[in-house]
């Protein structure tokens, strides 16, 4: 017997959810359509759910709208049931149910980063230890430990011992092998990079070494390199060495496809900052295709660095984009309807209201409250008493009668600011509801209702 799933809901919103719901085939719950009483979702608190809503014998998942913030693991320890947070839009609740009518799965990942701080060696222990930490919270599984050309690292083995200490993985990364065999004698977990005429240092310690060509772009070297460690029982990593583009680029990746004909069972690496670092685009999309080539090479390791303020967020982009690669794999799909936060700058679907759609809901307004949204061509502000469109926030707002009101003043001028930026980049805008950047951004929304009553919006002014 199928499972149950509870879908809550609003007044207003209740006749298209289960229009939307009966219209689904082949899912694998019964649904169930329970109105709290509220009129929106974002009406729908703690509070009110712990107050009014009773659960039918069977239930077994509660999917409570997005725009609902209420505390879901306190909601789901109180029922006794799972409290998940669906989509902000009806439309998209297809896609979040995902292929077989459950929402995308990306908690798991089959890649490991290494993420490296490139001037190590110039930091103190503290600083090491405070900046892998961050690293760590964003993503990284090994911090990588940078070694600088003529600059002395006294400091590393206390570095190695700080770091793993804490419970985390270490590489060292440098063209010295007096400093790589420094590195092994203290236990480090990785060394990068050797050669075949530099692998004997990984003998008879506990550190896997990444294997990369000698000559630069030489793959037979690396072959060579690869048959020495497993005659010597050595588990190592290749790294054929990824160049940017118009330096190689292109061969490059030739080198890794045929390094995995080759050696169908080994483990390799790919340093993505000759691609993320040194092409001026935003390294989001620069990451998803990179990480789509390693998964389909099963590229089980990835090199990554940020020195370029414009890949600050480098990290929680290669940390998304292995989980949506891997979920795309497993379900033998393309990478696309997971939300794994790679679209930044554009939307999906910028657009939920069309024209039509705006002017019938400005038909139903009785009050004097401005409702904001845009239908991809212009800014629609509209109450009971005006209906004003535009592109930019500068000409709408002196159509709006709110100069003398400067907290409605302020609130209108941020959400009209928002809805420009929103127009002008393709992305969906939803009033009193932060844009959405992705992992593009870590910082923690701003409630805009904070600076209003309760209600859609500020009141408008009256007279008008």
């Amino acid at each position: 017997m199928a499972e149950t799933w509870a879908f809550l809901t609003g007044h207003l919103a209740r006749p298209r959810l289960e229009a939307l719901l009966a219209g689904l085939p082949d899912l694998p719950f019964q649904p169930q359509v329970i109105d709290v009483g509220v009129k929106v979702a974002a009406l729908m608190t703690a509070a009110i759910l712990l107050r009014r809503l009773q659960l039918g014998h069977g239930v077994s998942k509660v999917i409570v709208p997005g725009r609902c913030r209420a505390d879901l693991a306190a909601l789901s320890a109180h029922f006794t049931v799972p409290f998940v947070r669906g989509p902000d839009e009806l439309q998209d609740l297809p896609e979040f149910l995902g292929r077989g009518g459950r929402p995308p799965d990306l908690s798991q990942h089959d890649t490991r980063i290494f993420a490296e701080i490139v001037d190590a060696s110039a930091l103190t222990v503290d600083d090491i230890v405070q900046r892998a930490a961050a690293l760590g919270a964003q993503g990284a599984d090994v911090i990588d430990l940078g070694c600088l050309p003529d600059t002395p690292f006294p400091h590393m083995e206390a570095a190695i011992a700080a770091l793993q200490g804490r419970g985390l993985k270490v590489s060292i990364d440098s063209a010295h092998p007096q400093e790589l065999r420094r590195a092994a004698l203290a236990g480090a977990d990785y060394l990068l990079s050797l050669t075949a005429t530099t692998l004997d240092i990984a003998e008879g310690c506990r550190s896997v070494p990444v294997l990369v060509p000698e000559p630069q772009g030489d793959l037979a070297s690396l072959i060579h390199a690869a048959a020495l460690a497993e005659a010597r029982s050595l588990r190592v990593i290749l790294d054929p060495v990824l160049d940017p583009v118009h330096f190689g680029f292109a061969a490059a990746l030739g080198r890794y496809l045929a390094l995995r004909q080759a050696l169908p069972d080994a483990e390799l690496m790919m340093g993505t900052g000759n691609l993320t670092e040194l092409t001026e685009a935003d390294s989001a999309g620069v990451t998803a295709v990179l990480l789509g080539v390693c998964s389909e090479l099963a590229i089980k390791n990835v090199l990554v660095v940020n020195v370029s303020p414009h890949t600050r967020r480098t990290i929680r982009e290669h940390d998304a984009a292995r989980r949506l690669m891997f979920a795309a794999r497993r379900d033998g799909a393309l990478p696309r309807g997971y939300g794994a936060g790679l679209v930044q700058v554009h939307d999906m679907k910028p657009v939920t209201s069309g024209q039509g759609d705006i002017a019938a809901l400005q038909a139903a307004v009785k009050d004097l409250n401005f409702r904001i949204l845009h239908d991809g061509a212009s800014i629609h502000v509209f109450n009971a008493a005006l209906h004003a469109t535009g592109r930019d926030a500068l000409g709408l707002y002196p159509q709006l009668g709110v100069d003398n009101d400067g907290a409605h003043a302020f609130y209108l001028g941020a959400e009209l600011m928002k809805a420009e930026i929103a127009l002008q980049l393709g992305k969906h805008y939803a009033q009193d509801e932060a844009l959405q950047w992705g992992v593009a951004s870590d910082a923690t929304p701003v409630d805009a209702t904070s600076h209003k009553p309760a209600g859609p919006t500020l009141p408008g002014r009256k007279g008008r």
